[in-house]
């Protein structure tokens, strides 16, 4: 693999310190878990949280303050009450997510959480931190447990069904809040998963970003990307490669707002 030259690798470290810092947390999905202090309500609002992080932020961070109202705050007790039940299916969550794919994902999450405490417990259980790719190996743990669940239904809206091809960003995003421990944005709750494994949430100006800089070749924004971008990136760091995601997101924010990110 490429060295990254030194020029390029002390900005992505430069611009991780800037970004990385509490002032990001209130324009971001990050703050509504950061809102909970119960791991199970933290991993709950985590996952929702990002997977409607599709589209421009005050929408997403909108659209997540009116989800964490329909759940009166009490994401975990909504939860295992099964409240979801009777959460109207045609109700619009975000974009093209409704009540009936919200209702999907939480009946999976509650056949998880009944059994084994918290999603962690449950990451630990399939051994998603000992796999290379944890993010990967955890949904395709969940899509199993969730559909069957569901009767057999998947949900694209909720998890990729394409593992081998999805850059699971929004599931990757999740996890660098859960894992990353230096206690400034992300949450570092979860211990199961070594942060060196964490990969890159890639989306649209997080790849442009990249290939600008020279650190990914492949034009698509799919998992072999995510895989060659977090190779770089682990040369610069390899205990913690997915710090550089504040970099990637806040270099070029001049020309591209940050409210234009997209999965």
């Amino acid at each position: 693999m490429t060295m990254i030259p030194e020029d390029v690798a002390e900005l992505l470290r430069s611009e991780a310190a800037r970004i990385n810092s509490p002032e990001f947390i209130t324009a971001d999905p990050v703050q509504f878990p950061r809102r909970f202090s119960r791991l199970q309500d933290i991993e709950i609002v985590s996952l929702l949280a990002a997977i409607i992080a599709w589209g421009n932020r005050p929408m997403i961070c909108r659209d997540a303050e009116r989800l964490l109202g329909w759940m009166d705050n009490e994401p975990y007790a909504f939860l295992m009450e099964k409240g979801y039940e009777q959460f109207p299916e045609d109700q619009n969550i975000h974009r093209t997510f409704f009540g009936r794919h919200f209702r999907w994902l939480m009946r999976g999450l509650h056949a998880i959480y009944s059994r084994y405490g918290s999603l962690e417990a449950f990451s630990a259980a399939c051994g998603a931190g000992m796999d290379e790719a944890p993010a990967w190996k955890l949904v395709d743990e969940m899509q199993q447990v969730i559909c069957m669940v569901n009767d057999g239904d998947v949900c694209p809206q909720c998890l990729p069904v394409n593992l081998k091809g999805s850059a699971l960003k929004r599931i990757n995003m999740a996890l660098r809040w859960l894992v990353r421990d230096d206690g400034i944005v992300d949450m570092g709750v979860w211990k199961s998963i070594p942060k060196g494994k964490l990969f890159i949430p890639l989306d649209v100006h997080v790849g442009n970003v990249s290939r600008q800089l020279g650190l990914l070749t492949r034009k698509s924004n799919d998992r072999k990307s995510v895989e060659e971008l977090t190779g770089k990136l682990r040369m610069i760091d390899p205990d913690d490669p997915a710090i550089f995601d504040f970099a990637l997101f806040g270099i070029g924010v001049n020309s591209t707002s940050p409210g234009q990110k997209t999965d």
